[in-house]
């Protein structure tokens, strides 16, 4: 491994294992982790919490400049009815422009693995790795599902798929920022494989990308 402090963005849609497998990774090389949807989580849950109408798009965004983000409960973050209006949220111009400081400054140092739906493309363009993870929607329906089973009984396998197909279609087509591969990133479709095979294949890429560094 190079001792350049590597930035390393990992992208892809709901339910890829993006987050899993970026934190996985993070603890390999002995970086940061750094979860940008929790960040779009946390503000989802402030706004419910604070009874905003989501059509409120500017008392949304303003939230981003008043929320101390190092204090993110995570259990809460990931309860299926923040899941359902995150991407209500995430879609938010004012919100993804209000964040983009913020995310950057977080990575201003390297030694960091930063993973979300637009970080390759728009958070960290000059990453020296991105990796764009995606799996089949009924592959990627099945891990939420499992994720959340005991979390939420009421919760359906059906209607998790349902939930992402249309999670795919407003992150693909939101006019901010949209969800897509940046032009220099590795595409890895994760659908039969394990987690530990996925970190493997990823942790390949990141020496081979080392290599030029070092």
């Amino acid at each position: 491994m190079t001792k350049k402090k590597l930035i390393i963005a990992i992208d892809g849609p709901a339910g890829s294992g993006k987050s899993t497998i970026a934190k996985l990774v993070a603890e390999e090389l002995g970086y940061c982790y750094i979860d940008t949807g929790a960040l779009y989580r946390y503000i989802t849950l402030h706004a419910l919490e604070a009874g905003i109408d989501f059509k409120e798009e500017k008392k949304i965004a303003d939230l981003v400049n008043k929320i101390d983000f190092t204090k993110i409960p995570y259990d809460k973050i990931r309860a299926n009815e923040i899941s359902k209006l995150v991407s209500i949220v995430a879609k938010i111009p004012e919100v993804r422009h209000n964040l983009i400081p913020y995310q950057r400054k977080l990575a201003e140092n390297g030694e960091v693995v930063m993973d979300g739906r637009d970080i390759g493309s728009v958070i960290l363009p000059n990453a020296e790795v991105k990796i764009f993870l995606t799996a089949s929607v009924e592959e990627r329906a099945k891990r939420r599902y499992l994720e959340l089973k005991e979390k939420d009984l009421t919760i359906t396998l059906a209607g998790i798929q349902q939930e992402i197909i249309k999670r795919d279609e407003i992150d693909s087509k939101r006019a901010v920022n949209p969800m897509q591969v940046a032009k220099d990133a590795v595409v890895l479709d994760t659908t039969n494989l394990a987690i530990p095979e996925v970190v493997q294949e990823i942790m390949k890429i990141i020496n081979m990308k080392a290599k030029h560094y070092g």
